[in-house]
This record gives C-alpha cells, structure tokens and sequence, in this order.
C-alpha cells in the first residue's frame, strides 16, 4: 500500500532525511585548487570533494569579517538587516533578534540530531548559550599550541594573533587536529540520523602556524607570492582605506622591508595544506562508516584574507581577495561533477539546506536556494552575490562585474573577465555609466545603524565625518603603515 510521505509520522519523516557535514574554514581565500586563486597550492581533499559534487566558483561571503559573516551564514540575514558588523555582539544579546531561529535550531525542530566542534559561530559566548544550538559540542577552536614568544614582532601593538612560520610542534596536538579526531570519533559512532554535525576548522586564521612539513609543500622562493601591480590604490577612493585604517593586520610595506613577504605566504599556503588534511580525516570517515550517500556535505568559509594585494594583509575588504569563499556542495541531491560561475551568496547556504532536505520553506530567510544551479551548474541566477562591511559599504558582485559603493557615496567599477585582479577601476569612466545604474539597484534597501554593544571594527560614517573605532578620523591624515 502506498503511503504518501506526507502523511508519515514526523519521526519516520525525519529518519528519510539526509544527514548534513557542515565544514567551515576560517579565513580561506580562494587559495583553493579548484577555484585557481595560487598556482602552487595543494588541497587535493577539497578538491576530491568538488569533484564529487558542485563547485561554485563565484562564492562570496555576506560580511569580511568572522562575527558578521558567520551569524548571516547561521540565521540566513544580512548584516545590513541586523546591524552586526563588528566582532560583538552575539546575536541572541538584541532584543529583535534572541528568538531567531538559527539553522541548527530549525533542523533540530525537524528531528535532527546536532554536533558542533569548533569554530562556527563566533565564540562560544559560553557553553550554556551553545547548548541552545547543539545537543553535543566538541572542542573549541584555538590557535595552540603555539611558540614561546611570537616569531615576528609586527606594527600597530604586536598583536599576538598577528604571527606567522613554524617552530617545532607535532600535527596531533595542534587544535584543528583535535577538532577532526572529536568530528571523526563521532562519525565513527554511527550517530542517530538524521544528524547535523559542524566542524569548524580554525587555520588558516592567524596565527599561521605549521610544521615544516607542510611548508615543505612549497618553495622557498618568490615564485609563492602573488601577483600585484604598484600603486594598485591610486585610482581607488580614499574611503577605501578606513575599512581597516589601523588594524593589528601588517601593510605590504612592512613585510617587504622586513623580508616577510614570502614567509607569511608560504606559512598561510601551508596551513591551507594542513587543514586541507584534516578536512580528509573527517570525510574518509564519513566514507569508512557507510555515511557518504545519505549526507550531503557543505564545506565554505567565512571570508577572504589579503596577502599583499592592494597592499594589504588581513580581511575587511570589499574586494574579490576579502570577499571570495570556496563553497562546495555534495552528496544526494546534487549533481556531481559540476563547476558553477553563477553568483552566490553564503547567505544561500540555510534555503539551499531547507530544500534539499525537504523541509518547509522560510520566507524570511534573506537568501536563495541553490538548489537550481545544484541541478544543473548552467541555470541563470537574477541575485547577484552582495557584501557588506560597516554601514553603507557595499559590493555587489555579478558573473562578470565588480561594483563597490561605499558610505561617503564613492564607488569601484570592475570588469572581472579583462581585470580579474581588480587593477582598473571603471567607475570614473562615462562609458560605463549603464553598468553602473545596474548593479546599485542591488544595494540593500535596508541599511541599519550598528546594533548596540558593536565593537571592534566598527566605521561610522555620518555627517561628512568618519568615526573608526571611537575615534575621529582626520581626513587630512596620512595612511598608516604607508
């Protein structure tokens, strides 16, 4: 007899489901060897995986910073709508948004079992607050261990995050170790399906610490640093500059003079290659205990990392280096094989993961199911991919154009198949002017002041005047680090 699923019992219905492997990575650009963003580099777990599924090519993050970034990705809403752009606060410390229903929470709703190890959210904000998302939490992510004394004494306070190269450690103790073997342990459980388990993976965040053997992937000369064009920032707005006007992150500047350059690249290559490694720990144990087919795996990371370009080292940009993610889809459901050039959006993840596995739509949700281009990599999208980085700043980035408009009313104009690099700015060009009007109808319409309790990294443009971090900027003063 024929029963219509829609008429099981909820548990039956949830036990049908797929499970989902959530895997994030902190702070990976585009160095990832299907996305081509370094020649050299070597994650051949990551790149078996977008084999296997769906590789977006043209993935971009909503915020380039960890906290924006990653609550946009769990609660499906933009910066823009809810006013975090900074390092603080916790979502579920605002009024409007403590009742929000977070992805693991809505899954759990729908009779998934949830793990999380690592780093997803932000922080912790303490175990108790995490247990309103996840039944079971792993080990936390951090950067140990870690060198007696930092390797490099860098500008702008030394910060002890700010460190780069390899000192004698062992690959078993280091955090991201931890956080596959917990990931693994309990894939080898066979836990309770359908399951929702996050891994979230602390390299190649800094401190970019790794052991020789994985720098050893990569040579010891100036064929590992990327290409940039001197005096990059001329035709570039001045506003571009208060997005990280006096961050612990080092100036180009500094690492040429003090011959770091190729010490920083090759340190974050190889803890790419690191956590590449860790990535296959957990995924051959996925295979190992007969979870493969029934679990769709998404793995992504929550923004770019300059490394030299335009000048800079770090995120908080709005350009491709600070806003372009790997993002891979596999498992049931999705076509294999495939490389889209399509736009999207981390934002996207949460309505993708709604349909695949069947559950009710959420209208709020400010994002879009991929779920057209998991089907067929070719399906035209009308969304473009739109970041955001303090009030009023904006990227809007289409299939083939870059457009950036920032708070003080200044704009960026790239054309990304003549200019991959972003080295031309067009928007000053009268030629240009329809590509212009089209891609500003993007920006959000909606465009909140920073919610209360913002800190750390928060730009307020009002006025005329830019205030960065409590402090007014003079608008006369020199760049520092230059």
């Amino acid at each position: 007899m024929f029963v219509s699923a829609l008429l099981l019992a909820p548990a039956a219905r949830a036990a049908e489901r797929p499970n989902i492997l959530f895997i994030a990575i902190d702070d990976q650009n585009d160095w990832i060897g299907y996305l081509g963003g370094h020649p050299l580099v070597k994650t051949p777990h990551i790149d078996r995986l977008a084999a296997r599924g769906t590789a977006f090519m043209n993935a971009h993050c909503q915020s380039p910073l960890c906290n924006p970034s990653r609550t946009s990705v769990m609660t499906g809403l933009r910066p823009s709508s809810t006013g975090i752009y900074g390092l603080a606060p916790w979502f579920r410390q605002l009024d409007e948004f403590k009742d929000v229903v977070s992805l693991p929470q809505y899954l759990a709703q729908h009779g998934y079992r949830n793990y999380s190890t690592g780093k997803i959210y932000h922080g912790r904000y303490g175990r108790g607050k995490m247990d309103s998302e996840f039944h079971q939490l792993g080990p936390a992510a951090t950067s140990k261990p870690v060198p007696p004394e930092k390797l490099v004494t860098t500008p702008f306070g030394n910060h002890p995050l700010v460190d780069w190269g390899t000192f004698p450690h062992k690959d078993e103790d280091k955090g991201d170790w931890k956080i596959a073997s917990w990931a693994v342990d309990r894939l080898d459980e066979k836990p309770e399906e359908p399951f929702f388990l996050s891994v979230g993976f602390f390299l190649p965040h800094v401190p970019c610490y790794a052991t020789q053997k994985w720098f050893d992937l990569y040579p010891d000369d100036d064929t590992v640093l990327p290409e940039i064009l001197r005096g990059d920032r001329q035709d570039t707005p001045r506003f571009s500059w208060y997005l990280h006007w006096y961050l612990p992150e080092v100036r180009l500047k500094f690492l040429e003079e003090e011959n770091e350059w190729r010490n920083l690249v090759r340190s974050y290559l190889a803890c790419t290659s690191f956590v590449d490694s860790q990535v296959g720990r957990v995924l051959a144990a996925l295979k190992r205990n007969g979870l493969e087919e029934n679990t769709i795996v998404v793995l992504w990371s929550d923004h770019g990392w300059h490394l030299g370009e335009k000048m800079i080292t770090g995120k908080n940009t709005l350009w491709d280096d600070g806003t372009r993610v790997p993002l891979v889809f596999a498992g049931p459901g999705i076509e294999p094989g495939q490389v889209c050039v399509q736009p999207a959006e981390l934002l996207d993840i949460y309505p993708t993961l709604t349909e695949l596995c069947q559950l009710p739509s959420k209208p709020e949700l400010e994002g879009h199911s991929l779920l057209p281009q998991l089907q067929d990599a070719s399906a035209r999208r009308r969304w473009p991919a739109i970041t955001t980085h303090n009030r009023g700043n904006h990227a809007v980035r289409s299939e083939n154009w870059r457009y950036i408009h920032y708070a003080d009313g200044s704009e960026e104009l790239y054309d990304m198949r003549s200019d991959p690099n972003e080295w031309h700015n067009l928007a000053g060009d009268a030629g240009y002017l329809r590509q212009l009007a089209r891609h500003r109808r993007f920006l959000p319409d909606l465009d909140r002041e920073p919610a209360p309790g913002s800190k750390h990294r928060i730009l307020i443009y009002k006025d005329g005047k830019v205030n960065w971090q409590g402090e007014e900027v003079d608008p006369k003063a020199a760049i520092p680090g230059l």
